[in-house]
């Protein structure tokens, strides 16, 4: 396959490292946050105008588009989340969870899950803003999540190298398994597939049999260092991973190969490290985030060679 890769545009204004991006239920609009504790709202179509959607005293690790109800939730370090109506740039509603940084928000239905520093997995009511349960199975940072309504099943990477997969229902555990050797920073379901990626600051990008009890399907050492985030092309067939080491790398979904590295040296790309990625249906722009504190556009067009 041939791929070429064109940087479209940058986004500034955070002025500390962007941990975060979120899509909108319109294509071209997409939120970011980070170690500022600014909310933005950013628009594909006009790339130059940012509005500030909350200011929050600490830095945000996570922020969750509730499709539902269509507000977005961010998780403020050492301070719980906050509901923001991003419309009129109002607070609709603030729950504390504990003491502790937010590193991941996910939901399904009107449940949110919250991994945080301590070691647990909140459960929050969304209608009534309250703790419904709260999981701790370990003293390690909870750091990434990932949920599966068709397989009705919940995937949480930790910090102590485990992924462990809950029933969506119920919230009993179903597997435990040790997965990377260090903390994991990301899990993903395959859409359309019986898979679960996963991401480590081991470097390595696993993928998980889900129909065999998640047995090691597939395991390629991706980066140089640590992969903060991955996630999938609009069509379904390709997938993007960032990391500490500074780059972006094109992948190919069923085969799990390497198509393209995306850096500064080659494609004006960033300087310090990715923290996540948003391949957006807007055109088919990527979007990339980093410590660097900008925000890179990316037209990613990949070409079968038998064309």
């Amino acid at each position: 396959m041939a791929v070429t890769v064109k940087k479209l545009h940058t986004f500034t204004g955070h002025r500390d490292s962007v941990y975060t991006l979120q899509p909108a239920a319109v294509n071209s609009i997409f939120f970011s946050a980070g170690g500022d504790g600014m909310v933005v709202q950013w628009s594909l179509e006009n790339p130059d105008e940012g509005t500030l959607i909350a200011q929050l005293p600490n830095s945000v690790y996570a922020l969750h588009f509730h499709q539902p109800s269509g507000l977005l939730i961010a998780g403020q370090n050492y301070e719980g989340i906050h509901l923001l109506d991003w419309q009129n740039k109002r607070e609709a509603g603030s729950l504390k969870l504990n003491n502790t940084p937010i590193f991941d928000l996910q939901t399904a239905g009107n449940r949110l899950f919250a991994g945080t520093g301590d070691g647990t997995l909140f459960v929050v009511d969304l209608i009534n803003l309250s703790v419904l349960d709260k999981i701790k199975l370990s003293e390690k940072n909870v750091r990434a999540i990932a949920v599966n309504t068709t397989s009705n099943e919940l995937a949480v990477g930790y910090s102590d190298c485990h992924i462990r997969i809950f029933d969506l229902n119920s919230l009993t555990l179903k597997y435990e398994i040790p997965a990377h050797t260090n903390s994991i920073f990301t899990v993903r379901y395959m859409p359309g597939r019986s898979y679960l990626l996963s991401g480590s600051r081991d470097a390595r990008l696993k993928a998980w049999g889900m129909k065999d009890g998640y047995t090691l399907a597939g395991e390629v050492v991706a980066h140089l260092y640590a992969i903060n985030h991955l996630d999938f092309s609009p069509d379904l067939k390709h997938f993007v991973t960032c990391s500490l080491d500074k780059s972006i790398k094109v992948w190919d979904a069923t085969e799990m190969r390497l198509l393209k590295v995306v850096d500064k040296g080659r494609h004006a790309g960033h300087g310090t490290s990715v923290n996540r990625v948003l391949w957006t249906n807007h055109n088919n722009c990527l979007l990339s985030a980093s410590d660097d504190r900008t925000i890179s556009v990316w037209d990613i067009a990949i070409l079968d060679d038998a064309r």
